[in-house]
């Protein structure tokens, strides 16, 4: 089992941490991470300096950088890992398709964590120096953040799968996380067993199982092809192959074939008559008005190239297939920072 750990500056995540610890995960922590960039660069270690060097991290290398960086870590130490201080949308997005993982969020009172800060021995001097308002204010900042490759500690505490509220005691807290964690634990363990019953589907099946459901629509019998994309659980749009509108279907008139020779010299024949269904599902978000900055988009096979420059310029930051694809474009999407991940390691072929 893989816990990411999110939540509120001040709320007890250390706590949740140390309670994991002891029922022995592996600890990985994001702030570890980011100290050691800090010391790279001779940088002061403090919070500030981390938001900075992190946003950074994240706009030169995709929003996904850091926590891919420490999902590796985590993957080849093996057994119960925790990740800790998740702060981007975009991250905890990237991990969610990752197997066993699962998001707990640590809030309590804005007084009580203000007071926790200034009394704690692990603060720096700069921490211990806030007044309340600038504690505050600065907490503020980090909630109202759009920009899912940046720091927004609302919009995670949202995507959690579990709140814990810590107001209480630490033996109280301890109660709560050793409840959950053992629910947690039988639900991996079914999986793992593939024991007799019903075991409910994770949320990437659950969306690609959408996702197939959509692709029956298409107009093109050489691939039926549908498209989901989807931010924090909900659906945004779908899409699905078909000609543009009002133009006649591959279904009612037949395919219009194209020969194009790809940089490895291969000769392909492709149907030009339709548009893709990564095309369709961003068309659908551009005439309706939806924002799909920060999404994750689920499709039948790899994205060819021009679907996946679609996809980088609209701001998706994850990409799972069922299959691969002849000339699919993972290389291009990962070198922009787009996750892709393929759930059945077979080329779709026609």
């Amino acid at each position: 089992m893989i816990i990411g750990i999110t939540g509120t500056l001040g709320a007890g995540k250390g706590t949740v941490v140390e309670i994991l610890k002891e029922r022995g995960f592996s600890h990985f922590s994001v702030r570890d991470f980011l100290t050691e960039e800090l010391k790279k660069r001779g940088m002061e270690v403090a919070q500030h300096n981390m938001a900075l060097v992190a946003n950074d991290l994240r706009a030169k290398f995709g929003a996904s950088y850091i926590v891919e960086a420490m999902y590796k870590r985590a993957f080849e130490k093996g057994g119960n890992v925790v990740i800790e201080s998740l702060r981007c949308p975009g991250e905890i997005e990237a991990l969610r398709g990752k197997k066993d993982f699962v998001l707990w969020a640590v809030d309590a009172d804005v007084e009580n964590r203000y007071t926790r800060i200034i009394e704690r021995k692990s603060s720096t001097q700069a921490e211990k120096n806030y007044s309340f308002q600038e504690f505050v204010e600065k907490e503020q900042f980090q909630m109202g953040n759009r920009d899912p490759t940046m720091q927004n500690l609302g919009a995670c505490i949202e995507m959690a799968d579990v709140v814990f509220r810590n107001d209480w005691t630490i033996q109280e807290l301890k109660g709560k996380v050793e409840k959950i964690l053992n629910q947690n634990f039988r639900k991996v363990e079914s999986r793992n067993q593939k024991v007799e019953g019903y075991v409910r589907p994770t949320w990437d099946e659950y969306f690609m199982e959408i996702c197939r459901a959509v692709a029956k629509r298409g107009t093109c019998d050489r691939g039926r092809s549908g498209c989901v994309i989807v931010r924090n659980k909900q659906i945004l749009v779908s899409g699905y192959v078909g000609s543009p509108i009002g133009l006649p279907h591959c279904d009612e008139v037949g395919h219009q074939f194209e020969d194009t020779i790809h940089e490895d010299g291969v000769k392909r024949t492709h149907c030009i008559r339709t548009t893709h269904a990564e095309q369709n599902a961003i068309c659908q978000a551009a005439k309706l008005g939806i924002s799909i900055d920060g999404a994750t988009l689920y499709c039948k096979m790899e994205p060819c190239p021009v679907c996946a420059k679609m996809i980088i310029n609209s701001g998706i930051l994850r990409v799972v297939c069922e299959k691969r694809y002849q000339s699919g474009a993972q290389s291009l999407l990962e070198e922009a920072g787009v996750s892709v991940e393929v759930l059945v390691n077979e080329i779709e072929k026609y």
